[in-house]
């Protein structure tokens, strides 16, 4: 019997394997103990030693120079002349592993012929293929948190299928196909599955599709397009006001848009009247409404912007193991990178803060108006990245990229670590939207209901431990920034002003920098600019 040999995890931090050099061609001979290739790994380029039983290469999964992700098909040995078809289209319809280099082998003349690897599933009419989207630039695999609809039930265009968690957030997967019956879920409840992985088979009732189910490989159906809501470019004229925008409509009235996006503007307050839809014939979809942004009102959201994580359930004197979530995995791997590919300094300031709490007493007693410290430090930052664009920058390996827009991230904790997301366009927007946005995407952000573009895009990054009491700290870029600013608490301790020893409110920022991208001269500039606009928060409406 043929054994299927999957791409190995050679190291803990492993994701993907590259096969450096195959040193058996398929048709040679294999026995235990044979290094049959070289798979070059995030660390280092290791043999790999078949223990099998003794047998025939009949097929390579991934090409030499390729890399595939760990678990992905690697090898096929067995005996020659065995039909091996099924366990190309059965390993491939579950993994994202490269083309295949060789057909299967076929041993001499005298042997029975093999079928080659399987060909495109023919998809019967009307049947829509589903697959697990990649959600975030990160994502790798995708967590069914949840199931909305069973197999058998009928859905239409706006449902919401199920829920996927990604290793930021748990977001809902819209349906935008054609409608039908749900015939088949390819992920359960509670498990995970890579990328492009079948997720579901919609189509009419009774339809076979034991074909896709057992032989479809992942590369020869066609996904139903995930609804993924794209960033908006917001200039100042766009924040004036939200009446401009002209919405298409019947000739009764009726305002056309999707069941999905009315339920959100539902949800948000916002007045479909006021949407400009992108659908077809105007009709108002999904990101329309999540990328909609109102002039600045008295809306208030009744979310808190930190949130502790929570503790596991520990036993006295016994230890205990808590399974790594796929964000603490996606934290891991992205810190430990930015740390060790990033040559990282850090400059601290000292803030006064004593004309900040003025000016926020008095924007706080306007009518339905409550804003934090935290926001005035994300408008000062924002316009502070005007006048250093170095700062506002990203390095690539052969070039710096000064980005055109500047979305601010805003660390965020969660039950299970953290997430940034992110306010795009900061710079245009003012105290009171910046405040809104804040608690919105906090709030959601702790529900695990973010989207993929809200947590997407950030060129620069703020990290606030003073809720805490921390006074001052570093953090590590949240790449690829090349900036991250830490923000302490606001204490009362002694300063010198005007000759007299007085008490003073002050604040410590840290911002750690990318040398890379940002020399120490350029990041104190910037950090000048900082501390003049929150010592004189009036300069920010200059």
């Amino acid at each position: 019997m043929a054994e299927v040999i999957k791409m190995p995890r050679l190291s803990d931090t492993m994701t993907e394997g590259k096969v450096s050099k195959w040193n058996l061609k398929v048709g040679d001979p294999v026995k235990e103990g044979d290094i049959i290739a070289e798979i070059e790994t995030d660390k280092a380029v290791q043999d790999f030693d078949y223990d099998g039983n003794d047998g025939i290469l009949l097929y390579q999964g991934v090409k030499e120079g390729d890399a595939a992700p760990v678990d992905s098909l690697l090898a096929i040995i067995g005996t020659a002349g065995e039909d091996i078809s099924a366990l190309i289209g059965g390993v491939n319809s579950n993994s994202s592993s490269s083309e295949p280099s060789n057909n299967n082998y076929t041993g001499n003349s005298d042997t029975k012929t093999t079928s080659s690897p399987s060909a495109p599933v023919e998809i019967p009419k009307d049947v829509e293929i589903i697959k697990v989207p990649r959600l975030s630039d990160t994502m790798t695999e995708g967590k069914v948190s949840k199931w909305n609809v069973k197999v058998g039930d009928t859905i239409k265009e706006g449902d919401i299928i199920a829920e996927i968690e990604t290793d930021k957030a748990v977001q809902d997967f819209e349906y935008d196909g054609n409608g039908g019956v749900l015939l088949y879920q390819g992920v359960k409840e509670g498990d995970s599955a890579l990328i492009e992985s079948l997720l579901a088979i919609v189509g009419p009732a009774g339809t076979d599709i034991s074909g896709i189910v057992s032989g479809g490989s992942a590369s020869t159906v066609t996904a139903v397009k995930p609804v993924t809501s794209e960033p908006v470019s917001v200039t100042s004229n766009d924040l004036k006001t939200s009446t401009e925008n002209n919405t298409v409509s019947s000739g009764n009235g009726k305002i056309f848009a999707s069941p999905l996006a009315k339920k959100i503007a539902k949800e948000k307050g916002i007045s479909l009247d006021q949407i400009k839809g992108s659908g077809d014939n105007g009709r108002i979809i999904r990101k329309d409404v999540e990328n909609f942004v109102p002039a600045a009102s008295n809306t208030t959201v009744a979310a808190s912007v930190k949130s502790a994580p929570v503790a596991p359930q520990i036993n006295p004197g016994v230890d205990t193991e808590t399974p790594n979530s796929s964000m603490r995995n996606a934290i891991a791997k992205s810190l430990s990178h930015s740390l060790f590919t990033a040559p990282h300094y850090n400059l601290v300031f000292e803030i006064n803060m004593d004309n900040a709490m003025e000016a926020r007493k008095a924007i706080n007693s306007l009518p339905d108006t409550k804003i934090s410290f935290n926001d005035i430090v994300i408008k000062a930052v924002a316009i502070s990245l005007r006048k250093h664009p170095q700062i506002n920058s990203t390095w690539s390996d052969t070039k710096i990229i000064h980005r055109g827009n500047i979305n601010i991230g805003v660390a965020v904790a969660v039950e299970d670590g953290l997430v940034v997301p992110v306010i795009k366009n900061t710079d245009y927007l003012s105290l009171t939207q910046i405040s809104s946005a804040v608690k919105d995407l906090a709030g959601r952000a702790r529900d695990k209901k973010l989207k993929a573009n809200e947590m997407d895009g950030s060129t620069f990054t703020i990290s606030n431990l003073g809720m805490f009491g921390v006074e001052s700290f570093n953090s590590i870029i949240n790449q690829p920034n090349s900036c991250i600013l830490s923000v302490g608490a606001i204490i009362q301790k002694p300063v010198v002003k005007n000759g007299q020893i007085v008490v003073g409110n002050v604040m410590q920022i840290s911002l750690a920098c990318d040398h890379r991208v940002v020399d120490g001269a350029t990041g104190a500039q910037f950090l000048q600019t900082l501390k003049m606009y929150l010592e004189n928060p009036v300069s920010l409406l200059a």
